[in-house]
Order: C-alpha cells, then sequence, then structure tokens
C-alpha cells in the first residue's frame, strides 16, 4: 500500500489596524482593549468629547409630577341669557384655537314658549323710557310729587341696565357668547342644540401662557424639602428636558401638606409645547455640593443593568469604560467610581463607537 501524505493548510485571517476600518484590536503597543474610531466616522457620528472635571453638582430628588393650569389662566364662559345654544362653528372641539373677541355662540330663545326673553327685556325697557321721559314733564307742573318721580327713574335705569346688559351682544340669531381672551378650548359644557340657562358654563377658555408643575415628594425627604429651589421635569410624552430657571420659573409652595406625599409647586412659562394635565418626571435640586465629577447622561451606555462609558485615549483612540453611577438630575448624572478628573469621555456619539467595537471590519484586501 503506497502511504499517503496529507497536508492540512489552516488560513488564518489577518487583523491589523487601518486608518479606513474601526474595530477593537490588540496590539503589543496598545492598551488592552483599544478601540480604532477614525476622525471620518468621528465626524459622521457627530461625536462630541468633554474633560472629566469636579464641580458643583445639586442633590437631587427624583420624584412624579403633573403639570398644571396656572391660577387666572383658564377662564370659564357661561351663557348670558337663557335659550337654545348653537355653536358658530357645530366641530368645534376641545382644543381648538380661539382668539379673545371671537363669537363662539348664541343663545336664542324664539322659538322657545316663553318666548324672547331679550324682546321681552326691551320692551319692558322702551316701556320705561316712555314713562321717565313723561314723568320729566309732569314733575315740572308739580303733577306728580318728587317721590313718584325717582320711583319712575329708578324703573327706567333698572330695565336700561338689564336691557344693555343683553343688547350688546345681541344679534337676530340670538345672544352672542363671545370669548374675552385668546387661548384653546379645553373643554366644552354643553353641546350643540342643547338648553341652557343663564350663568350656565358653555366652555373653558385655557390662555396656556402660566403652568404649574406639582411634584410630590415622598414625605421622608420633609428636611430636605427646605433647600428645594428649583427643578428640571419631562413629559411622559416627550423626551425633551425643561429646566425651570430657562423658563422663568419661581418656587410657589414646599411641604405645606402632610402625608405620603408632600406638594412642591412651582409656577413657570410654557414654552409653547406643553399641555395642561400632563405627567412628568421631575427632578427636585436641592442644595449643591461641590467637587463632585458628574458626565452628561448621553455619555452613558447600559448593558444588562451596567453602565459603561466610553474615554478617548489619544486621536482616534477609545478604551470602553465601566462606571458606577449616582443621582441625576434629567441632564448630567455623578460618576461615583471608574472616572477620574481629566478623563476625556465621549458625550455624544457613544453607541457608535459602542457599535463600532463589536462590529470590526476586516483590513482591506482580506477576503475569507
Amino acid at each position: 500500500m503506497k502511504p499517503y501524505i496529507y497536508l492540512l493548510v489552516i488560513l488564518a485571517g489577518c487583523h491589523s489596524p487601518d486608518a479606513g476600518n474601526a474595530g477593537l484590536y490588540e496590539d503589543p503597543d496598545e492598551q488592552p482593549g483599544t478601540i480604532i474610531f477614525t476622525a471620518a466616522q468621528a465626524a459622521a457620528a457627530g461625536l462630541q468629547t468633554m474633560p472629566v472635571a469636579p464641580g458643583a453638582f445639586s442633590r437631587v430628588i427624583k420624584t412624579g409630577g403633573q403639570v398644571l393650569p396656572a391660577q387666572g389662566d383658564e377662564i370659564t364662559i357661561v351663557a348670558t341669557a337663557e335659550g337654545i345654544l348653537t355653536f358658530i362653528h357645530p366641530s368645534m372641539t376641545d382644543g381648538a384655537s380661539v382668539r379673545a373677541g371671537e363669537r363662539l355662540a348664541s343663545v336664542s330663545a324664539k322659538n322657545l314658549p316663553d318666548g324672547d326673553p331679550v324682546a321681552k327685556t326691551k320692551m319692558t325697557y322702551e316701556t320705561a323710557l316712555k314713562a321717565y321721559r313723561r314723568a320729566e314733564e309732569l314733575v315740572k307742573d308739580h303733577i306728580i310729587s318728587a317721590k313718584e318721580f325717582e320711583q319712575t327713574r329708578l324703573r327706567y335705569e333698572t330695565a336700561k341696565t338689564a336691557y344693555d346688559a343683553q343688547a350688546a351682544n345681541y344679534t337676530p340669531g340670538g345672544v352672542n357668547i363671545v370669548s374675552p381672551v385668546s387661548g384653546f378650548v379645553k373643554k366644552r359644557y354643553a353641546g350643540q342644540g342643547d338648553y341652557v340657562t343663564v350663568g350656565q358654563p358653555v366652555a373653558v377658555i385655557a390662555q396656556n401662557k402660566r403652568l404649574l408643575l406639582r411634584a410630590d415628594a415622598p414625605e421622608r425627604y420633609f428636611q430636605d424639602l427646605r433647600s428645594i429651589r428649583s427643578a428640571h421635569f419631562k413629559t411622559a410624552y416627550s423626551d425633551t428636558l425643561y429646566k425651570l430657571p430657562d423658563l422663568h420659573g419661581q418656587l410657589r409652595s414646599s411641604g405645606k401638606a402632610s402625608g405620603l406625599y408632600i406638594p412642591v409647586v412651582f409656577e413657570f412659562n410654557n414654552p409653547g409645547d406643553l399641555l395642561p394635565g400632563a405627567f412628568a418626571e421631575v427632578y427636585l435640586l436641592a442644595a449643591p455640593q461641590d467637587n463632585v465629577l458628574a458626565i452628561p447622561v448621553t455619555a452613558l451606555t447600559e448593558e444588562q443593568g451596567n453602565y459603561f462609558v466610553y474615554l478617548q485615549l489619544s486621536g482616534e483612540r477609545y478604551r470602553k469604560q465601566a462606571v458606577t453611577i449616582g443621582a441625576s438630575d434629567g441632564e448630567r448624572v455623578q460618576a461615583l467610581s471608574g472616572l477620574n478628573a481629566g478623563d476625556v469621555v465621549v458625550t455624544r456619539g457613544a453607541y457608535q463607537v459602542k457599535l463600532s467595537a463589536v462590529t470590526p471590519q476586516l483590513p482591506a484586501g482580506h477576503s475569507h
């Protein structure tokens, strides 16, 4: 039997850093775990970095809350006459915009069994006016007494006041209901064709200029609430972080009630995209602490409950670094361990650096 010699050839992929490729690689001259992320890739990712430095950081109480209308910011529109309600725009719904002086609806009693109260008021006024003018002549000739004349004048002025109040907004279609302010319809209390009486609420108009932020702090923080002066918050429908100092926010009350939760209330200007009633995640800011290492929350990446940042070692070289974090104010977070002053962290584009580490590319000219 002829002997056979088997030659086993193993092709091993070569992997070396190249300016056109990013990824994790090992080099005797580099630190273990060095990641190459080229300048071109950094520009495409909009990568930003910052050096870590100790500074002031407010103690944070994170809790829930709600955005509410400020006192005087909402006005209830009521019916000024009795009758059938007709909206100028029948499809007007909650959230519709209105202008100051805009006619919203009219109330008419023309077809009711008791007749039109405006017409009755006008008739009463015209009758009282004739009686008053006649009394003016009679009192001059001493046909009636001064007391009788004063009673006639009083009836006339009362009828005139009642008529003027309704005639100002009266049209052939009925008594108009006008919005005194600009804003939006927060809630309608009456529908098209409903019967309404004088003083009955028809709608609520919200100006939406000033708002309240009510945070409900757990009672264990009662002593800390004395140092609360401001807050950051996010609504449930947006990732935008709002800072009360930027919105001319002011603390209105704190720790004025007892119970499981203690309300902390701020008033602030509406930037234009906040709606009363929205629930919020609130970061109450207490007394600041000095010499705290804090980094932007955008620098963090998370893996199975553990947090990491990416450090720029030099130029295009980066390294993944585990960190232990503390409190966050929604914009920055305390770095309790894992970072030192002077470390340069990636604050924008960290996710792209992370991807380049787990999906390395082969250098040009090598394929399998």
